[in-house]
């Protein structure tokens, strides 16, 4: 049950979910009161009996939902009034608004708690202009506003808005599993927390997943550092980089850091610099792109990493440079891009940048046989065979200078330690996001990658 909770659904894949629940004999109106009810506990945790809730309900069976949230909530004595856009159109909604026994008023409602059930997830137009000006103007006149499964006007799958000018939210409660867009550019944003209502949901083919925090173990009794994992961190033409990402694959479990440079590295002593030595058999994994350069001499050591056929990341400068032929091999790869060095993989690889983000690193993956991380406010992580994971929002902290060095030197350490290449780039990316969170602000890239050991021990 612990991993449905953490399973990401399209539409259709959330239809095929009900529509499954329905075949095993669960009623429409059993699941709109799972749905409705669950959400009413966080809804009253937010408002109590002190604050005045208004619901906005629109016509399908996400304005259902609103109906019995309202009653729900009523009946624990919260001061609650619905707003009906529209009257409902679907049986079970009508079942819900009749089950109602509160105070209905018009457009001009005011209050402290808006909770916006207007449209679900099936929403793919912008709103109509009657529709738009009810939910902004109750939105001005209520402080606290709440969204069910997703904010009215917000594409599901996409995480596009379709209609400019939408509120903000201080809380989004999905229904039944997660949506891409509560992880996604720019719907994300303006979501605040997130909250789960669990509807039953069975487990579905091809969901994604949320990355979560993983369960790492401590050295085992007759561990040494060869064992734990010997990472080489290719210094290019600004070593700076490679030694942020050296710091914080130290801390990120790996028994071992090489900073691999045939020019000297001001290092410090626990940082061990070494002529390169690409054989070296003992090697668990490389990372070459942080601080590399773009000339003659930094492709020349890209294609020397690459074909020595270890595990490798490859991050910054190094994404820059043509790949197809050197991405196609047994061993894997970790490609750790940020939009604008998505778009110049997508083009080294010959695709057209469409659909959403998820689309996009779900396609390069497949295509380029790299697990891709693409990393940013919205990061997606995907494999070649398919499976994708999105991480919730980090800390905004994160937009600093050096900060992709130490997501690249956490990813490179998990690979380093023999853990799958997937399983690698979400343990990272999970890493490089609880280090932000208990991190003082503002923080540099410095600070981050100290903050990378105290992380890991959360997780044992």
């Amino acid at each position: 049950m612990t991993a449905l909770r953490h399973q990401i659904l399209t539409v259709a894949q959330m239809r095929a979910a009900e529509a499954a629940l329905i075949d095993g004999g669960m009623s429409v109106d059993t699941l709109m009161q799972r749905a409705g009810q669950g959400a009413a506990d966080t809804v009253w945790r937010v408002a109590g009996p002190s604050r005045r809730v208004t619901v906005l309900t629109g016509p399908g069976n996400n304005g259902g939902d609103g109906w019995v949230l309202a009653e729900a909530i009523r009946r624990r004595g919260a001061q609650v009034v619905v707003v009906p856009a529209i009257e409902p159109k679907t049986e079970a909604a009508r079942h819900a608004r009749n089950l109602y026994h509160g105070a209905v008023a018009g457009a001009g409602a005011d209050g402290d708690v808006l909770v916006d059930c207007l449209f679900g997830t099936g929403l793919t137009r912008g709103l109509e202009a009657g529709d738009f000006a009810l939910l902004t103007g109750l939105a001005a006149r209520h402080a606290i506003r709440i969204a069910i499964d997703v904010p009215s006007g917000i594409n599901s799958d996409t995480g596009a808005a379709l209609t400019a000018g939408l509120p903000d939210y201080a809380v989004t409660i999905a229904l039944g599993a997660w949506k891409p867009a509560h992880f996604l550019m720019p719907s994300a944003a303006r979501m605040g927390r997130l909250r789960l209502v669990d509807i039953g949901c069975g487990p579905m083919g091809g969901a994604g997943q949320v990355v979560v925090r993983p369960a790492l173990a401590q050295p085992a009794a007759d561990a040494h550092k060869y064992r734990r994992g010997l990472l080489a961190v290719i210094a290019g033409a600004m070593p700076g980089a490679a030694l942020l990402a050296a710091k914080a694959a130290q801390g990120a479990g790996a028994g071992y850091i090489k900073i691999f440079s045939d020019g000297a590295v001001d290092a410090p002593p626990d940082v061990v610099v070494a002529a390169p030595e690409f054989d070296d058999p003992r090697l668990g994994a490389m990372l070459i792109g942080p601080g590399l350069g773009r000339d003659w001499v930094a492709y020349f050591l890209l294609t020397t990493v690459m074909g020595a056929g270890r595990p490798t990341v490859i991050d910054a400068d190094a994404l820059m440079m043509p790949m197809p032929k050197l991405a196609r091999r047994d061993t894997p790869v970790i490609a750790t891009p940020h939009e604008g060095e998505l778009a110049a993989l997508e083009r080294n690889f010959h695709l057209v940048a469409q659909g959403s983000k998820i689309d996009r690193v779900r396609a390069l993956a497949l295509t380029s046989n790299m697990v891709i991380v693409a990393k940013g406010p919205d990061t997606v992580i995907a494999a070649p065979d398919g499976r994708y994971a999105c991480t919730p929002r980090a800390s905004t902290w994160l937009s600093t200078a050096g900060a992709g060095d130490v997501l690249a030197g956490c990813i490179a350490s998990r690979l380093a330690t023999g853990v799958a290449a997937f399983d690698a780039a979400c343990q990272g990316v999970w890493l490089h996001g609880e280090a932000a969170r208990i991190t003082p602000a503002p923080f540099s890239a410095g600070d981050l990658a100290q903050s990378v050991a105290q992380a890991y021990g959360a997780c044992c």
